[in-house]
């Protein structure tokens, strides 16, 4: 079966009452559109199309990593008009699956059950049964449970709207037949469009059978078109989201307060506390634990490892049994080695630090490569920005640095070095000895304390 999918995104989503063409609004971090692109790239299609229309240069721009044919809608004149674009690009024994970029949630089971149904020269249609049916195409059916058409709510009348079972827009046929019931389409409807739910009517005519194929869940074929919708969608998504995490050996003390943006592997026996977000490619150990209100993002956790609250990660490897926070900041191309101590208001970036070393408080280390068993006193930085260029500061292993020492880059401290508190280092320290930099301690015998002087013309009364 050579498969080739039609993505409709060409509307101009006027509900989003936003100058982002709709397509492109997230749904956990990553755009709509890329949802579903990402999910016909796992049908095996030969070919995916997506045919755009408002703010095309933006989609375009936007998504130009996507492996996908473009194809413009200048004119939108119905969803038949909007398929009839992609037609050049079908052939004539092909299966076309045709799906919309803002329906971001259908799931691949969903999709291959459709394509199914469309074999053996049939229609696959996707319809569900709502609650509450307004706004949409309703399926109409036979005496004998036939589908015959779909009318829109516009034409439809009274009766026809009470009809629970709505139109998807989801279907799959031949690229044979969708190219001759697209050319007979007309626009002689309530909307002067071209619809393409008309072409169910020109199946049943040509004798071609129907298959009405139900989703696994309803919230997965609902559109998104206003951000009310939007909400509802990335609630949903997380849900299944977190679900998966929780079957992989995840405990997550609030499931409704985690938020996954993006793709997570998970060892077991990790407990994430409220509040936490993961976005992009994140990777769990096992034994990990996470403290509430803590952002991890493109970044590797080693087995056993405690971030305590409130802490920022992102794009840095974290070794095994390492500890870091609460409150501190790792920022990119950091490297913790295992039994690394980060503590509470420290921030690292771009830097190396090596086995059981230990950066506890209050303290910034930037641009730098910090050896094993290290211990970095409160208040320490390394100063690694002249203001036009960046340099390195370079610690050995067993390194003591005092509390509230300035490391003036580029410098070197050797193996063993002491740097003794509160000193300013702008040269290299030799290894094995105590390096200071301090103005001679003073005190003054006999010295007053200023006191504030009294105002003549003032009197107490």
């Amino acid at each position: 079966m050579n498969l080739n999918v039609i993505i409709l995104a060409a509307g101009a989503g006027t509900r989003m009452r936003s100058a982002l063409p709709k397509v492109l609004h997230a749904v956990g971090a990553k755009p709509m559109l890329e949802h579903v692109v990402d999910t016909a790239r796992q049908l095996d299609a030969r070919c995916i199309q997506v045919v755009y229309g408002h703010g095309g240069g933006a989609v375009q721009s936007a998504l130009a990593h996507l492996d996908v044919t473009w194809v413009e809608q200048d004119r939108q004149l119905g969803t038949g008009h909007a398929v009839a674009q992609a037609l050049p690009h079908v052939a004539a024994h092909d299966t076309v699956l045709v799906l919309y970029g803002d329906v971001p949630l259908i799931s691949v089971d969903t999709l291959q059950r459709v394509i199914a149904a469309a074999q053996d020269d049939s229609l696959g249609l996707l319809t569900v049964a709502l609650g509450d049916p307004r706004g949409y195409g309703r399926i109409l059916r036979d005496m004998q449970g036939n589908v015959v058409r779909i009318v829109e709510e516009k034409d439809a009348t009274a009766e026809q709207r009470q009809v629970c079972e709505i139109n998807t827009g989801i279907l799959a046929a031949s690229g044979e037949k969708l190219q001759k019931w697209l050319t007979a389409l007309d626009n002689n409807n309530a909307q002067g469009e071209y619809y393409l739910t008309d072409i169910i009517a020109m199946a049943v005519r040509d004798g071609v059978k129907v298959v009405p194929v139900a989703p696994a869940s309803v919230a997965e074929t609902l559109g998104i078109n206003n951000r009310v919708q939007l909400a509802e969608a990335e609630r949903y998504y997380q849900r299944m989201q977190v679900e998966q995490l929780m079957l992989q050996g995840v405990t997550l003390r609030d499931p409704a307060r985690c938020d996954v943006r993006g793709e997570v592997g998970a060892g077991t026996d990790i407990i994430i506390d409220v509040n936490v977000i993961l976005e992009g490619k994140v990777s769990l150990g096992s034994g990990v634990r996470i403290g509430a209100n803590t952002v991890i993002r493109n970044t590797t956790i080693g087995d056993h490892v405690e971030i305590l609250e409130n802490c920022v990660i992102e794009n840095a490897v974290i070794g095994q049994h390492s500890r870091i926070g609460p409150f501190a900041r790792i920022r990119p191309d950091t490297h913790l080695a295992d039994h690394v101590h980060i503590g509470n208001f420290v921030e690292i970036k771009k830097t190396g630090v090596g086995q059981g070393s230990k950066i506890n408080h209050l303290s910034y280390v930037g641009d730098a490569t910090v050896g094993r068993n290290v211990n970095i006193g409160a208040g320490t930085i390394t100063c690694n920005y002249d203001g036009a260029n960046k340099y390195q500061t370079v610690i050995g292993d067993n390194v003591f640095v005092g509390s509230d020492s300035q490391l003036v880059a580029p410098v070197t401290i050797g193996d063993g070095a002491t740097i003794g508190a509160g000193s300013t280092i702008t040269r290299d320290a030799p290894p094995g000895e105590l390096t200071l930099s301090r103005a001679p301690q003073q005190s003054k015998a006999g010295w007053k304390r200023p006191v504030k002087k009294k105002d003549p013309g003032s009197s107490k009364g």
